[in-house]
């Protein structure tokens, strides 16, 4: 019996793409450089599986050729908006995803993010490294306390409760949240945390406002110009979910007017190109898309993804099917 013919579109850890190779019959894109739509388009009507990134987008367009070969679309990753998931459905293709494996390491980061932002570690890394440090003294480079602080979540599943539980129990800090769908008292307070009735109420609250709910479709500017103004002007935004979750020209808006202090940014709306007024600011802490970046996250996405379309062809159903 004849392998699945599959394509990788980036390259994975090493160990990961030993065992597609060994499972099925694997073409891997060398270069590593991001394919564009046509490519995808192509690729689509060519192998059986189609294994995509972040950096991938996969919209309506692309599942308009005639005769699609691909049968399921094993995602590397969690968040899946750069895949027309609907488009997918209707030409019979499966939508898999890598939920659970990176939940530590994404709230480690955006807690890097708080930390680094309210601590101004960016600027003064900088400035030690361009050897303009003369010393210290009292009023130098002051920045925002967190311990005691509150923090506001947007966004209350898997990482969401791993940063609450972070601030909480790690910062003693006083933790609110905004999620669409009720979750128990009891289970909130696991994380030391409570939910208001929206997310105005919860940017109004909070010291520190950090995102972690999907990107795409109503979530698209969920963060807009109206809602960063109910922020505090002290307060800081976190972002590591989705850079389309933040209307981006608004944020640039209230960090240049000074209607919040600050952000900690590790995704964005463009990616990988980030605006020059963002790369301007020192109160913005900037990081390429980290989240998951550690070498146990990113072997444990893979294998999620082996699981995922070895099932699929085994013809069973696919643990993390999304579509």
């Amino acid at each position: 019996m004849s392998k699945a013919r599959i394509l990788v579109t980036r390259r994975w850890p090493e160990e990961v793409e030993a065992v597609l190779a060994e499972r099925f019959e694997a073409t891997f894109n060398r270069d590593d450089r991001p394919m564009d739509q046509s490519a995808l388009a192509a690729a689509l009507a060519r192998y059986d599986a189609v294994l995509p990134t972040v950096s991938d987008r996969l919209p309506a367009a692309v599942f308009e050729r005639p005769k699609l070969t691909a049968k399921i679309i094993g995602n590397y990753g969690v968040g899946y908006n750069h895949i027309d998931v609907a488009a997918a459905s209707r030409t019979g293709i499966v939508v898999t995803n890598t939920p659970g494996v990176l939940t530590d390491c994404t709230a480690d980061l955006a807690m890097t993010l708080l930390l680094a932002v309210a601590r101004r570690a960016g600027e003064g890394e900088r400035q030690v490294r361009a050897g303009a440090w003369s010393g210290w003294c009292p009023t130098h480079m002051i920045g925002t306390k967190v311990t005691g602080k509150t923090l506001g979540i947007i966004g209350f599943g898997r990482i969401g409760k791993a940063m609450a539980k972070r601030c909480h129990f790690g910062f003693d800090m006083d933790v609110v949240f905004y999620n669409r769908s009720r979750v128990e008292p009891a289970e909130a307070m696991r994380y030391g945390a409570r939910q208001l009735d929206s997310i105005e109420e919860v940017l109004a609250a909070a010291d520190f406002v950090s995102l972690h709910c999907p990107g795409g479709g109503a979530n698209s500017n969920l963060i807009d110009a109206a809602r960063l103004s109910a922020m505090k002007p002290s307060a800081f935004l976190i972002n590591t979910a989705r850079g389309d979750v933040v209307d981006q020209p608004g944020l640039i808006a209230a960090l240049s007017n000074g209607h919040i202090a600050g952000a900690g940014l590790d995704v964005y709306a463009a990616e990988p190109q980030v605006p020059d007024a963002l790369r301007a600011m020192e109160n913005v802490v900037l990081l390429p898309h980290l989240g998951s970046a550690t070498a146990e996250t990113r072997r444990a996405m893979g294998m999620k993804v082996v699981e995922n379309v070895t099932a699929f062809f085994d013809g069973r159903e696919p643990p993390d099917r999304v579509a």
